[in-house]
């Protein structure tokens, strides 16, 4: 049977980041990855916010240089904006700073550097649950000081060790179109039908293209929506058409549970109003893998790691999430109420809004 220190489900940023500082520090680090290969399929608008505005969301974030240093490489197009568009076609733009990347090289990148720190990549090995303290996994049982769920919205660590999962997820679908467009992110509200929001999110020579919905508005299918926005922008479809489910009520109220953690989607560390979540992976999984090292090595509490995150990134979540739940009550009714509501917010407010900060007064 294998054995080691630190456990971590998910090769995604959460993951990948919290194996290599995990490693960093001196533990046995094990990744057990349930697909072939990292990053793959993509599932992501690929938006990264650049560092400034990382700094803007989370003031009490230290030391960020190192953990956001990306490659220019892996940096697809510089954006300058986003153009928030009503159901009536009014555009407010705002000044917003960051890049789009290709998720599949960016995620890669982030396992080779867990790896060049010493943490060992399972592919083909999926998490099972837990039995006797003994992590389950298609490939065998697997012995672990640390247990760390980086393994999505629907996680099963966090099911096998009694914390709570994500409530009411949004579903969303993405895909890929060709074409030039301007540095800058564009995203639709209404039009499309009553809680349902589009989204172009440019590229070199292409760009992600995608739909989401609130399920307590939007009751026909996802998949027609998508294609009814597709059609209204003239675009075809030059990718697979993939699926996904994004937190958005905010964390979840515990992500610490006996010798376990969970981290980034996992524990619903993502930003309510616009799905941003890779960011925030990053800050969770740099301090949960420190954490759950200093457990192993020194034996303090991996309760360190709840005190830390929240302390970082709590505050501009939770009003992520509660001006999430006002446009959910007020905006997402009708064309007509979104349209109202944006006119009111105005351009300063929406800026507060996409920036986790408070939109009244």
């Amino acid at each position: 049977m294998d054995s080691v220190d630190i456990l971590v489900v998910g090769s995604g940023p959460a993951g990948s980041v919290a194996a290599r500082y995990a490693a960093e520090s001196g533990a046995s680090v094990m990744i057990l990855e349930r697909r072939p290969e990292v990053g793959v399929p993509v599932r992501c608008g690929e938006f990264m916010p650049s560092n400034e505005e990382i700094q803007s969301m989370f003031p009490r974030l230290t030391d960020m240089e190192a953990l956001f240093d990306i490659p220019q490489e892996l940096r697809c197009l510089e954006t300058y904006g986003i153009d928030l568009i009503d159901p009536a076609n009014k555009h407010t733009m705002l000044d917003f700073n960051g890049y789009t990347t290709d998720r599949d090289r960016f995620d890669k990148y982030l396992a080779g550097l867990a790896q060049e720190a010493g943490a060992e990549i399972r592919f083909n090995q999926a998490f099972q649950g837990i039995k006797d303290g003994l992590a389950q996994t298609s490939g065998g049982e697997i012995g672990y000081k640390v247990l760390i769920g980086a393994d999505g919205p629907g996680s099963i660590v966090a099911q096998s060790v009694g914390l709570k999962r994500n409530r009411n997820p949004y579903p969303a679908v993405t895909a890929q179109v060709k074409g030039e467009f301007e540095p800058y992110t564009q995203m639709f509200f209404g039009g499309i039908a009553p809680g349902a929001y589009g989204w172009i999110i440019p590229k070199d020579g292409r760009a992600n293209v995608g739909v989401g919905i609130s399920p307590k508005f939007s009751e026909g299918d996802l998949r027609a929506y998508f294609n009814k926005f597709m059609e209204r922008n003239g675009f075809k479809a030059e990718t697979k058409i993939y699926g996904k489910y994004v937190p958005s009520e905010g964390p979840i109220p515990k992500t610490v549970s006996g010798n376990a953690m969970v981290v980034g989607d996992a524990a619903g560390q993502v930003i309510s109003v616009n799905g941003g979540g890779i960011p925030l992976a990053m800050i969770a999984g740099r301090i949960c893998g420190r954490v759950a090292a200093e457990n192993v090595k020194g034996g303090s509490s991996l309760e360190n790691y709840e005190t830390q995150w929240r302390d970082i990134m709590e505050k501009p979540l939770r009003m992520a999430a509660f001006n999430k739940k006002l446009a959910d009550t007020f905006a997402f009714r009708s064309d007509t109420t979104t349209k109202m509501c944006m006119s009111i917010l105005g351009k300063r407010r929406m800026g507060n809004l996409i920036r986790c900060k408070r939109i009244f007064p």
